[in-house]
């Protein structure tokens, strides 16, 4: 993955988009400091679908209500009176 600095792909956009599309990301920064990646449409379709949403995730809950333990008392344990 190549890094190049914001002004230089400003003057180079067409050889940054052809390095994308071929499959190679390109990581652009600003000061020193990376900032965004170029990738191709397909390489950027896969990487979104790969982990769901956060809503996604709320509508469809990997695990059943029944399988959360209960929450469990934060006071501490008193010993029994004897």
């Amino acid at each position: 993955m190549r890094e190049i600095q914001l002004r230089s792909a400003k003057e180079n956009l067409s050889q940054v988009v052809d390095e994308a599309v071929s499959g190679d990301p390109v990581v652009i920064t600003r000061h020193g400091k990376p900032e965004v990646v170029v990738v191709s449409w397909e390489e950027w379709n896969r990487v979104s679908k790969a982990v769901p949403g956060f809503g996604w995730l709320l509508a469809h809950p990997p695990a059943e209500i029944e399988d959360i333990p209960e929450r469990r008392s934060r006071r501490p344990r008193q010993s029994p009176e004897l």
